[in-house]
């Protein structure tokens, strides 16, 4: 707070203006922003007490992890500032407050009466997600919602709203001041890149109850193939419906929510779809067809797999890597940068028009989801991977030498036949761990 007396608490005014103040040529919160690690919410409030100007800076408390600017932790001592690092005792014990208070147990909202949170909730779509009758009274609402912990009664009196129930089940997203930036936004955009955008559309609703209209709207953007039958016209979708099912679900609960002024996106190009959450992938971009996922909102995971949004544990990726050979589509591409996922559908593209990467990534996933169906990659399945006529035999085999080359897909009996020659990940190696 700046205009209150340290000594007595007195207002005594103060001159500094957070929205004039620059460090240099750039403003205060976005100089103060980019020297944050993780860039946490924090928002500058200037009021009038007493006919005296008073500004106070809300600071959205830390999750999973301190927050450094410029590259340092600091931590109160007494009346003193020092450096996290030492003392070892209170950084030990700061760790420990993050594994109790995950980002969904925080509030979004405090202190709010039950009317108030049936009106900031979308409580019916809460039931209807569930397939459970609509309790006849506010009480036996508020209940349902508190078992559930999208809300907490106050100790004062009221009710304390979960982030997890704002995220989820906010009318308006945008209602709650430290969730204003996390609504998922969708853009589409003319030809093959960013220069020009045709529609941009936010989701304002919470990720639970306006999940279906989300798809439904992405859906009606995706561009579409037209297939000419007996006497019939049939229009097919140009990606697999349930590929980007997964892929937007699978963004909205592994996005890290700590990351401030970053949400996720869907980017829908001539092309391709490209699909990115904040947050670094807590698993190995080669090992997401095998691993088993983790997630950063336990939580929240949890109850979208209850509400019916997203796959069983383990089997979105696996599913979206399906997709893509049924409708013999360029495999998947995952980019993972220090604070971003990305994951790029592409539009149908002939073998012939596929460059080496494309190709070795293909054939890799190809061998993943054949080990992890207990099966493994051959020759005929890279035929029926690729749509090659068994005639092309020669063919099938320089993808997988391809592959085999990079280092991402072995033999697994190198001294097999070459008619008997199975194939599998590098992770699969029986070897590996004697070797290492």
């Amino acid at each position: 707070m700046w205009g209150v007396s340290d000594g007595n608490h007195s207002i005594i005014g103060t001159q500094f203006s957070p929205k004039t103040t620059k460090v240099g040529n750039e403003e205060l919160e976005n100089w103060l922003l980019h020297e944050l690690s993780p860039r946490i919410h924090f928002q500058f409030f200037e009021v009038k007490v007493e006919g005296l100007s008073v500004v106070l800076l809300e600071i959205g408390r830390a999750s999973r992890q301190p927050v450094q600017f410029k590259g340092n932790e600091f931590i109160r001592v007494g009346s003193y500032k020092k450096r996290l690092k030492d003392f070892p005792e209170k950084e030990r014990a700061l760790w420990h407050i993050f594994d109790r208070y995950p980002f969904e147990s925080s509030m979004a909202a405090e202190r709010v009466s039950g009317e108030e949170v049936l009106k900031l909730l979308d409580y019916p779509a809460f039931f209807d997600l569930l397939k459970l009758p609509l309790p006849e009274s506010r009480a036996g609402i508020l209940e349902a919602l508190a078992n559930d912990s999208l809300i907490a009664p106050c100790e004062a009196s009221g009710w304390d709203i979960t982030n997890l129930g704002a995220i989820l089940l906010a009318k308006r997203i945008d209602s709650f001041t430290a969730l204003k930036r996390k609504p998922i936004r969708v853009i589409q955009y003319r030809g093959n890149n960013r220069i020009e955008t045709i529609k941009e559309y936010v989701l304002v609703k919470g990720y639970a109850s306006g999940f279906e209209g989300l798809i439904e709207y992405i859906n009606g953007l995706l561009p579409s193939n037209e297939l000419i039958g007996q006497a019939l016209r049939k229009k097919v979708p140009m990606f697999p419906e349930l590929a980007v099912r997964e892929l937007v679900a699978n963004a909205l609960i592994h996005q890290d929510f700590s990351i401030a002024g970053a949400s996720p996106m869907v980017e829908i190009f001539a092309d391709r779809i490209e699909v990115t959450n904040p947050g670094k992938p807590l698993v190995d971009t080669y090992r997401f067809v095998d691993t088993p996922p983790r997630s950063r909102n336990e939580a929240l995971a949890a109850l979208m797999r209850r509400f019916g949004i997203c796959e069983e544990r383990g089997s979105g990726w696996d599913k979206v890597v399906f997709q893509t050979e049924l409708y013999q589509l360029p495999a998947p591409l995952l980019e993972a940068t220090s604070d971003h996922t990305r994951v790029v559908l592409f539009a149908h593209r002939p073998l012939t028009k596929m460059d080496k990467a494309d190709r070795v990534r293909a054939v890799y996933l190809h061998a993943c989801l054949r080990y992890v169906n207990r099966e493994n990659m051959t020759n005929t399945s890279i035929r029926e991977r690729f749509g090659i006529e068994q005639r092309n035999l020669a063919l099938a085999s320089r993808l997988i030498r391809e592959a085999v080359d990079s280092g991402l897909v072995l033999p697994y009996d190198p001294s097999a036949a070459p008619k008997l020659m199975r194939y599998i990940p590098f992770w699969a190696d029986p070897r590996r761990d004697k070797i290492t």
